[in-house]
Parts: structure tokens; sequence; C-alpha cells
């Protein structure tokens, strides 16, 4: 195999690779061999089959097969000893006019990974800002489950139902005069002015009181999801079987305790758990943010133009699904045209600063254990239906860029971790408001890499610009399979057609997902809105 360079610039590689029609004739000769005891052929005993009849049933094939094979292993040798660690995948093309018999001239193009001086860990400052959680949060907390959990108590039958007031229904509905599934409840609870049922269904039941019975005339919504009923309009029979008021649920031991706990000081010690661990949260993204700004601003190195590329469509993407749903659609696609540049530039930004983490990573033998790895296959893996769970398992398992970008997420966070443990601290207690408004000035100025301030689109685009620095592989650098050169948002580019990973299942339909959770009759199906 000969090798000559072609480019050298910057981080772009280029090279001319020709392989010796002798070594590709050789490759068929040894693979013929290697077959031939398997070639069955009428007038021939197993295995004695002759190689030039072996090569005129499956010459093409194989020659097919040994070029493929060839190509790939010279390009594993070209990294392996230029000492290439590339960024992305290389783009190889086999020369026009190449045929059986000639030597075969591949071109190879890359982008090499930079070489990043390993950052100083020790000497890091950083802010914890810290949100107490006060008593009035915890009560404003069970005040507001309270209000969710409302009690109800009969009224008297003279009570004429108006908002907010509870009734329990029995109905039939019918299309054209023909009862259909779904359409029949007994006992059905309905809060008029919950926007339960589907428009119209609610407000001509005002005024009725315990006892009445009415016909009512609806029709469902266009998007209405039993497609055979959507758009049509159909009659309810409604027997009012009971007005109920609403009653003062009052937070006592006896309200914790039909929230199946021991006792109201444990309910309280739920709530302020769970208050503790939202604001951890918060205090966790403001950290990692003002990290990583400091991280950024110390380093300026050329990084990889089709990784940046590739960051930048995705954002692109995600912008332009956004604007697409706006109410003057092309006004809000021009809007982000106009700042197309500084998108790019966050773009660069994240790729950047994937390669730094990375390199820390490495630098002090962070590592994703292969446990934590297997539990992350499995809650990916519960995403597919569940007879495609075992084949997306095999997929990642066989498929080393696959598993890289599975990876990514976790591995950034144990870099950071790392950093924050090695990082003088300071904390300074806030409020959440305050909390909040810092995260936002830091959102602000992650996208506004050029002078002039963001618009509001922007913060939104680049509000997980650091999250998503995570995205860029940070294990080994090692050769092009490898998964440190490997951006994980790139997948569709990466995945062989004969390997594709199984499709995720979509999200059930449900008919009733806003009904309170008893009694969820079939009925109710029917008459309740998506």
């Amino acid at each position: 195999m000969q090798i000559k360079e072609t480019t050298n610039k910057g981080l772009k590689r280029a090279y001319q690779v020709t392989i010796p029609a002798s070594e590709i004739a050789g490759k068929i000769e040894a693979e013929v061999k290697k077959i031939a005891p398997q070639v069955k052929m009428p007038g021939f005993r197993p295995g004695k089959v002759p190689a030039n009849l072996i090569k005129k049933m499956h010459g093409e094939q194989l020659h097919a097969q040994t070029v493929n094979d060839i190509i790939r292993d010279s390009v594993d040798r070209l990294m392996k000893d230029k000492e290439l660690r590339p960024a992305m995948q290389p783009k190889i093309e086999l020369g026009e006019g190449y045929e059986e018999g000639k030597d075969a001239e591949l071109s190879v193009e890359l982008e090499v990974l930079p070489t990043v001086e390993a950052p100083k860990v020790d000497g890091l400052k950083l802010e914890k800002l810290v949100v107490p959680v006060e008593d009035k949060a915890v009560d404003e907390a069970i005040e507001s489950i309270a209000g969710q959990n409302k009690a109800y108590k009969d009224a008297p039958k003279t009570k004429k139902a108006g908002e907010g007031d509870q009734l329990i229904i029995d109905f039939v509905g019918r299309v054209d005069g023909v009862e259909f599934e779904g359409g029949k409840a007994e006992g059905a609870p309905l809060v008029i002015g919950s926007g339960q049922f589907i428009p119209g269904f609610e407000e001509q039941l005002t005024g009725v009181k315990t006892g009445d019975e009415k016909t009512i005339k609806v029709t469902f919504p266009e998007d209405y999801p039993a497609e055979n009923l959507a758009g049509k309009e159909a009659e309810f029979d409604v027997t009012v079987q009971q007005v109920k008021v609403e009653t003062e649920t009052k937070v006592d031991e006896e309200f914790a305790k039909n929230l199946g706990l021991d006792s109201l000081d444990k309910l309280k010690e739920l709530i302020r758990g769970q208050l503790e661990q939202q604001t951890a949260g918060l205090t966790r993204t403001q950290m990692k943010r003002q990290l990583l700004d400091t991280l950024a601003a110390g380093h300026d190195f050329e990084v990889p133009e089709g990784m940046v590329n590739a960051e930048f469509q995705q954002i692109w993407a995600q912008l332009q699904q956004e604007a697409s749903r706006e109410e003057n659609p092309q006004d809000a696609l021009k809007e982000i045209q106009n700042e197309r540049d500084e998108y790019f530039a966050i773009a660069e930004r994240r790729v950047r600063l994937g390669l730094l983490l990375s390199e820390i990573g490495q630098a002090n033998g962070v590592e994703v254990t292969g446990q934590e790895m297997s539990m992350l296959i499995q809650q990916a893996a519960q995403q597919y239906k569940p007879e495609d769970r075992e084949r997306f398992v095999q997929y990642i398992q066989s498929e080393p860029m696959a598993a890289a970008q599975l990876r990514a997420p976790l591995y950034e966070d144990k870099v950071v971790d790392f950093l924050f443990d090695k990082a003088e601290v300071t904390e300074r207690e806030v409020t959440q408001e305050e909390l909040e408004a810092a995260i936002e000035a830091e959102e602000a100025a992650q996208a506004k890499p050029a002078t002039k301030k963001a618009p509001a689109k922007k913060k939104a685009a680049a509000k997980k610009d650091d999250d998503k620095a995570e995205k860029k592989p940070a294990a080994k650098k090692a050769p092009a399979k490898k998964e440190a050169a490997k951006k994980a948002d790139d997948k569709a580019e990466k995945k062989p057609a004969a390997k594709k990973a199984p499709a995720k299942k979509a999200p059930s339909k449900k008919a009733d997902e806003k009904k309170p959770a008893a009694k969820k009759a079939p009925a109710k199906k029917a008459a309740a809105k998506k």
C-alpha cells in the first residue's frame, strides 16, 4: 500500500492511497480457499470444486466484498501509521474507472482532533447559590396539593348546578341514532367548567338539578382521536344522579393519611425534600454553567469544522421547528436568519467545550463503568417497543459510536462532578427568584458571542448550551471507530442500514387523559376530549 499526503492544512488532512492489484488478487485467492470446503456443485464432492469454477460462480460477490474489506483495513492502517485522530468519519472514495485487475486508488479526506493541552483543574473558584426551603414554601405547596384534591358533598336536591359544582351522571351517546363504542357510562363524575369533556357538553348541564334528565347535542372536534367520531354530531341522553358542591379541604392528619402517608409531619417532610431537590437542580445548573464559562473563557483553539457544522445543523433544525409554530412563522424564520452567524458561534462553543471536558476526563482518569453503561442501555431500551428492546441492546453493543452517544451525557456529568470536587466553592444564600435570574443572565451571556444583545429566541436556543457540551464524546480519542472523535448528536450518517436501531414506540393516544383518576369507564373515552 502506498500513501501520498495531498492536504495538510490546519485540522484538515487528505491522502491518496494506492492498493496494488496483486494485493487484491491475493486476498481473493485466500477467500476462495477459505470458502472452498463449503461450496457444493453437482458432479463434485464437497470441498473438491475447482477454484476457477468457484470464481465463476461467486467471483463478482467475492471481489466486491474483498475490495470493501481491503479499503477498511487500508484506512485503519493509514490512521495508525500517520497517528491520526479523526474528528468524524473520514470521507473515502474509490477512484473512478476502477475495475478488477487494476490498482485501487483511494482518496481519504478527514479532519483531525486538535491537540488540546489539558486544562489545569487546581485553583478553580466557584460560587454556589443556595436556596433555603422555608416553612412558608412547604405550606404553600401543601395548600396547592389540597386544591388539586378537592372534596365534594351532596347538595340539596333543589340546588342548580353551576361553575365548579360536581355532577354524578349516567349518559348514553348516539351518532345518527346509533350508540357508539365508549359512548356510555354510569356514575361518571364531571366538574362543570373543568374542560374535561368535549366542547359544549358541560355548558349544557349548567342549571340541572339532582334527578334531572336531559338530552344534549354536541359536535366532536375535527382532531378527535377516534376517527369514526371526529367532526361528527352526537346526542347524549344524560341522567343526573347527584349534584355535589365543593367542601373545604382541611390540611390535617386525615388529609395526609388519605394521600397514603402516616402523618401530616411526614407529608411536610416529603414536600420539603422535593422542594430541596428542585432547588438543588437549579443550583447545579447555575454552577455548571459558571464552570463551563470559566473553561470557555480560558481556551480558544481551532475546532473541527465538520463537528461544528453538525452541531449547528442540530441547533438550526430546532430553531426552524420552533419558528414554524409561531403565530407569524415567516417573521420568526427571518429573525433567526438574521442571527445565523451568532448561532454558528454557539455551535463552535459547544464543540470546544466538549473537547475540553474530554481532555480533562482522560487526563484525570474519569470513566463510565461497565455497570453504569449497562444501566444506561437498559434505561434507553425502555423507549422502544418490548419486541424491539433486545435488538436495540445488540445494536448499541455492536456499534461503538452509538454507544458513545449514549455514554456521553453521563461521562460529562462525571467530569463536571470531578471539577466541582476540585474547585474552591463558596456558598451564598439567595431566593429562588434570584437563582433563576442568575441562570437566565448566564444563558443570555452564552447566547451572545457577538457584541449585541441576543434576542429572546436566541436565549431559548442557547438555554442548554453548556448542557449540550456533554454530547461531544469524551472517552478515548484514538482511531476513527472510537467514540472520542464522535459527536453524539451526529447519529443518522453513522448507522449502517444492516444494523438499524429499532424504531422507538409511539406514545399512546389517550382520549381521556384529562379525566379524574376515578371511574375511567370506556364511555368517558368518547365523551372526554383529548
